[in-house]
């Protein structure tokens, strides 16, 4: 009683969602996916998927079979995944003055002398 209301399970059940074949169509889900968001990057992105990923509706049908194959947090989780490497590839693609190290102002602890 004590291990279900911590969500402890039967150590005796296989998930089918878990096991390599399921994996495998996860991930084939997954990168059809956002190969569909990359060829329709110049289409506005009007469709909400979760953290705040916007994609184009063209991509509708690939979300679902993505959502369908994924587990919910795995696909959370890819969400995730893929906007911080998009925004990390737009710092580093970013031609401004921001690229390089940041130059902080020093403090001075002594006077010059003249």
């Amino acid at each position: 009683m004590a291990e279900e209301s911590h969500g402890f399970t039967d150590p005796g059940i296989i998930h089918a969602d878990v096991l390599l074949s399921a994996r495998e169509a996860c991930y084939k889900a997954r990168d059809a996916f956002y190969d569909c968001i990359e060829k329709h990057s110049d289409k506005n992105p009007t469709e909400i998927a979760s953290v705040g990923l916007l994609y184009p509706a063209d991509c509708k049908k690939s979300r679902a079979e993505f959502v369908k194959h994924c587990r919910a947090s795995w696909v959370k989780h890819f969400d995730r995944l893929h906007c911080r490497n998009k925004t990390m590839q737009r710092h580093l693609d970013d031609k401004d003055s921001k690229r390089g190290p940041i130059a902080l102002p020093q403090p001075y602890t002594f006077k010059p002398t003249n």
